[in-house]
């Protein structure tokens, strides 16, 4: 496999497992793209590369840039705008959690801290059950909250070594 096939199979691959984290397959493939660029690209290189629309492009750029994974290089001298993605896969594996929390844990455990708050009888048999059922999401949410929250905090040496324990014991 030549360097051109392995980077196009890896921005392929990257795309769709963007998929899986919450995010559309072009912004995945652009920010593979920028991952695997020894320098920062403006917004036209990337539609030539991509074969994308220059709104496609921007739209998905500015999206990248929202979860902390793409930021903005000036060029001395250039007016256009060139974009690069942070390299250390750590750093993208915090910035892929961090908001992945807030878009779906963030929101679902304030909506079951709104839907334990019942004024109803709490000892009638129905009640019960259905706080039974709400608070044990909630206590699973808080817990994973917890989690995301050391996680995001960790150093990956920290991480890593909790991780392999955790599937050698």
């Amino acid at each position: 496999m030549t360097l051109d096939e392995a980077k196009e199979q890896f921005i392929q691959t990257w795309g769709t497992l963007g998929s899986n984290w919450g995010i559309n397959r072009t912004m995945a493939q652009i920010h593979a793209l920028l991952m695997i660029s020894p320098t920062a690209l403006s917004s036209e290189e990337i539609q030539n590369k991509l074969v994308i629309s220059i709104g496609n492009a921007n739209m998905n750029l500015r999206e990248l840039i929202a979860w902390g994974l793409v930021y903005k290089e000036l060029k001395p001298g250039d007016r256009k705008e060139y974009f690069a993605a942070h390299k250390d896969i750590w750093h993208v594996a915090q910035c892929i959690i961090r908001e992945r929390k807030r878009r779906e844990l963030d929101p679902v455990r304030k909506a079951i801290e709104t839907l334990s708050n019942i004024t109803t009888n709490k000892n009638d048999p129905e009640t019960k059950a259905y706080l039974e059922v709400v608070q044990d999401i909630q206590t699973l949410a808080n817990n994973a909250d917890k989690v995301i929250d050391k996680v995001l905090v960790s150093d990956k040496n920290w991480f890593y070594k909790k991780f392999i324990r955790f599937f050698i014991s």
